[in-house]
């Protein structure tokens, strides 16, 4: 390797360092932000309250996101993401038909409970979309990625039966997407009922959904 090529290398491992320390920060402020964001929703918030309820100062949030939209738009993303692998495991693990909805369903109404304030928030963003057009983006991006995931389960729960989806990909995506946002809705007013009866509805319309 030439005396040029060494001298590089640390510049491109210093770089590559600098931007993971960039993210893992971008990542530890949208942890922060999250509850917040989650407790006020979109209209209520505003960096200098995300900071007041964080460890970090207004100026640190300001620094590595350039305004409300950015922040929030970044923490739905993240948090997003990493709902739509949450099923993966029982997908990939899933023997039977039933085991599939056994597993889909606790994991559901786990996260309806667990995480209720992160649900209405995404729900308020993407109706938001609707008149800001910088979120608009992200948002498409995210249901693109929910979108899949609900397909991945729908098709494997066929594969399951021996059957094959009577429906499309956006419809499937549209009728269980449409359960689930009128259980975080109705969760506010009913927490203890509201988790078994989207069991029980979604329990009803994943076999109506495939065909033998």
């Amino acid at each position: 390797m030439s005396v040029t090529a060494d001298a590089a290398e640390p510049t491109r491992s210093a770089r590559v360092s600098g931007i993971d320390k960039v993210e893992r920060r971008r990542i530890a402020l949208a942890e922060s932000a999250l509850k917040t964001l989650g407790e006020l929703g979109y209209a209520r918030t505003s960096l200098r309250e995300i900071a007041n309820n964080s460890e970090f100062t207004h100026g640190v949030v300001h620094y590595y996101f350039r305004d409300k939209i950015d922040l929030i738009s970044y923490c739905v993303r993240y948090y997003k993401t990493k709902c739509a692998q949450r099923y993966d495991e029982v997908v990939e693990t899933a023997e039977s038909a039933d085991d599939l909805a056994v597993g889909f369903l606790a994991k559901m109404t786990q996260t309806l409970v667990e995480e209720t304030a992160m649900h209405r928030l995404w729900y308020d963003l993407r109706a938001q979309s609707m008149f800001e057009e910088q979120l608009r983006a992200d948002v498409t991006a995210i249901d693109e990625l929910l979108e899949q995931m609900i397909w991945r389960i729908l098709t494997r729960y066929a594969d399951l039966v021996g059957g094959s989806p009577t429906v499309d990909s956006p419809t499937a995506y549209a009728l269980v997407d449409g359960l689930f946002e009128q259980a975080v809705v109705g969760y506010a007013a009913d927490p203890e009922k509201v988790p078994d009866l989207l069991a029980d509805r979604v329990r009803q319309v994943l076999p109506k959904l495939i065909a033998a």
